[in-house]
């Protein structure tokens, strides 16, 4: 017998890294023993405060049961005084707030919401592609916006004016920049702010890369006139080392967030009580916690910056967050043909900049969550073996 998928997942394929996995730890089973640097999970543990507020919580007897569909108050309070020290952006955590397991959830949230048969969402290329996905899913067009190097990896507006932008209900964007790492800053934002009110237009902006290797954390949010027109996504994935722990946060209007919460509350009912006060502590550490991390992060970013070069590959020195995102150099098709050369000689597996769009095929991308002992391995095999 043969059930046929719905038609809403016939051009949904599996997620490329969920592919690549599986081919890897065959090569592992082989005595392979592949070094990892594609995926983005931090391997750092969380602050030990953070997991001793979830083992003393978990203790109690009554914390057990069913959650608020919108979350804790102690954690929507924490996500507020959050956005209010680090980003100078203000909202009610009674009203203005939705906890997530993790952001990942909300982006298919927002677009099960918004979109349907007939809409269009603007997504970027390159971009995460779990934005194409969640837009597909939804039975509404994925309509790119291609970026490119020259234009600091920013969109260019007028360019997508030039365009029919009457099917367009919700756009997707992303800065810090997943996978190029570029920033954007506030005069671009007020632009994007106004773009959006002539085509009412939805911004949705995913933001969970800002304070790593950052000066200052930024904020669609923190720009007058942001809640009329835009909500943002955030997580403690990458910030706060909490990747498997699934927490993430949609801040925006009342309006917005009540909307989301319609569709939210349909699928799930809230974290364990003990996460999301663990959450909530590590959303009140001081910014030392921050700094600490990014020290890290930075001496293993020399590190893969040495990788690129043995690779002959260029980057820019000046991008953020948790990858290092590089042109191949011309002697390859695309940077697929450089990662699996990689592979094969040296049992390195670097990220293809083409999973992210075609304006990825001729780059790479390294990810910083691996120790410096295990990147000068990799160093090492590159030196040997390529």
């Amino acid at each position: 017998m043969q059930i046929d998928v719905a038609k809403r997942l016939q051009h949904t394929e599996e997620y490329y890294f969920s592919k690549k996995l599986r081919e890897i730890d065959e090569l592992n089973k082989q005595g392979a023993r592949v070094i990892n640097l594609g995926i983005g999970s931090p391997d750092l543990p969380p602050h030990p405060e953070v997991i001793e507020t979830l083992n003393t919580n978990a203790q109690l007897p009554n914390v057990h049961g069913y959650q608020n569909y919108k979350g804790a108050p102690a954690l929507r309070q924490a996500v507020a005084d959050w956005y209010q020290r680090y980003y100078n952006a203000t909202f009610n955590p009674n009203t203005e707030i939705l906890p997530l397991i993790g952001s990942k959830e909300g982006i298919v949230h927002i677009c099960m919401t918004y979109l349907q048969e007939g809409d269009q969402a603007l997504i970027p290329n390159p971009g995460y592609p779990a934005y194409a996905a969640a837009v597909r899913l939804s039975g509404a067009e994925a309509i790119t916006y291609n970026l490119t190097q020259e234009k600091n990896w920013l969109i260019d507006l007028n360019e997508l004016k030039k365009q029919d932008l009457s099917k367009v209900k919700l756009m997707w964007i992303n800065y810090p920049h997943m996978p190029t790492g570029a920033s954007a800053p506030d005069a671009f934002y007020q632009e994007l702010i106004q773009f959006a009110k002539e085509h009412n237009i939805l911004i949705c902006h995913d933001n969970p890369y800002s304070f790593i290797l950052t000066d200052t954390p930024r904020s669609i949010m923190s720009i007058p006139g942001a809640k009329d027109v835009a909500i943002e996504l955030n997580s403690l994935s990458k910030s706060s080392n909490m990747a498997g722990w699934r927490i993430g946060v949609l801040v925006g209007a009342e309006e917005r967030i009540n909307q989301v919460l319609r569709f939210k509350s349909n699928m799930d009912s809230g974290m364990f009580l003990p996460v999301q006060l663990a959450a909530a502590k590590a959303l009140q550490l001081d910014a030392s916690w921050y700094a600490d991390l990014n020290k890290i992060y930075a001496e293993r970013r020399q590190q893969v910056y040495e990788i690129m070069d043995l690779l002959d590959c260029s980057y820019q020195k000046d991008q953020v967050g948790l990858f290092v995102w590089a042109r191949i150099p011309e002697k390859y098709k695309d940077g697929y043909a450089l990662s699996d050369a990689v592979l094969d000689k040296s049992r390195v597996f670097i990220t293809p900049g083409g999973i992210f769009g075609d304006k990825g095929d001729q780059y790479i991308r390294i990810s910083l969550c691996a120790t410096v002992e295990v990147l000068k391995e990799s160093i090492q095999r590159i030196k040997d073996n390529f």
